[in-house]
């Protein structure tokens, strides 16, 4: 078995990519416009397997937009997507300055949550071992659901 992708349905293109490729960091390797269906698909890599995924060998997570509005709830419901970053403490401060709401800070040098436009829960894991605690993650607080 191979894990192919994750689909998640967004009502925003462009806020979903923005969060998705400019806050997250990662990159779209394919789109599809599906007239007949009246929807885009849009696929995305972690930046670190974006050439693997060229050629079809790392996951995905697929953007869904259906063109006809449509209101999505219960983000939670879904569960997360989780991604593993070299620098928890970079990759949350540059989420912060692209506007994104630390939900649940790494005050412990591991893992941290945010949430995508969409409400989708988005789990931060440090790869390898925990990083030192320090400021100013270690003293903020949770904030809203993740």
């Amino acid at each position: 078995m191979q894990f192919l992708h994750t689909m998640v349905r967004v009502s925003d293109v462009e806020a979903s990519l923005a969060f998705y490729c400019g806050a997250l960091g990662m990159v779209e390797v394919s789109r599809y416009d599906v007239e007949k269906g009246r929807f885009t698909l849009i696929f995305l890599a972690a930046s670190d397997d974006s050439e693997t995924a060229i050629t079809k060998d790392a996951p995905l997570l697929e953007l869904t937009h259906n063109w006809d509005r449509e209101i999505y709830e219960g983000g939670r419901n879904f569960g997360h997507l989780a991604f593993r970053v070299p620098d928890i403490y970079a990759a949350c401060a540059r989420l912060a300055e692209h506007g994104v709401l630390i939900s649940r800070p790494p005050r412990d040098g591991r893992m941290a949550f945010v949430r995508s436009p969409d409400g989708i829960s988005i789990e931060l894991l440090q790869a390898g071992g925990s990083l030192p605690p320090m400021e100013p993650w270690l003293s903020m607080q949770n904030s809203g659901d993740w």
